[in-house]
């Protein structure tokens, strides 16, 4: 589902240049549940977002679901994203101006599905949000309104999910009920699972764990 080689990332610096992501060479199967961790300043992130098409690499290869992301132009990896990946974030990226259904349902209509507000109900139902579909972001608190986020991330049903410290905002309790719903819904749908995270009970329910350090794969 996921495979990089000789993955590299650098920045220009004063002059110079800064070597981010050093030769990242890796496969993920259909299906699985991959955890990348490490310390701060890793790579992780940047890791996570060249896997996602979210940046471009400056050498090396991302093929995401067959598809080689480096033959697409930035309006054709978005396509590509909108058709085949979800995404959840620490900081949640929900619209304050839309209803927690109206979030869930935006994806949906502008991927052209039909029954966008059927679908959007469901998973709000799923992740126990039913009687709160009306209520506005700043309406939610924190483990709600993650849980908005994970309905808006699956309703499209992704072949992957790509989240980025999904429980990094929450206390441990709201976070542990977070993760409980990001399996149980990974399970149900079949999705391929890349998550960044410090949180070590999370690391933990994944199948694989990655470990990154100074932008180098040192462990798996």
């Amino acid at each position: 589902m996921i495979k990089c080689d000789n993955l590299q990332k650098r920045v220009p610096m004063a002059g110079a240049e800064l070597e981010i992501l050093k030769g990242i060479t890796l496969e993920i199967k259909s299906g699985e549940s991959v955890a990348i961790i490490g310390a701060s300043g890793s790579g992780k992130s940047t890791l996570l977002g060249l896997l996602a098409g979210l940046d471009v690499a400056s050498a090396g290869m991302v093929t995401l679901n067959g598809t080689e992301l480096g033959a697409l132009d930035e309006d054709g990896r978005a396509r590509f994203r909108a058709r085949h990946v979800g995404f959840v974030f620490q900081s949640f990226q929900l619209l304050p101006a839309l209803t927690a259904l109206e979030n869930v349902m935006l994806p949906l209509e502008l991927q052209g599905h039909s029954n966008v507000a059927e679908q959007a109900e469901h998973y709000l139902r799923r992740v126990e949000l039913g009687a709160r579909m009306k209520h506005y972001p700043l309406q939610l608190s924190g483990g709600e309104q993650q849980r908005v986020a994970l309905a808006r991330a699956f309703a499209a049903r992704p072949a992957i999910l790509f989240a980025d410290e999904p429980t990094g905002n929450l206390d441990t309790r709201t976070g542990e009920r977070i993760i409980d719903l990001l399996f149980e819904l990974n399970r149900e749908e079949g999705t391929t699972l890349v998550l960044v995270t410090h949180d070590q009970a999370l690391a933990d329910r994944c199948q694989r764990r990655l470990r990154m350090d100074a932008g180098a794969l040192v462990t798996e």
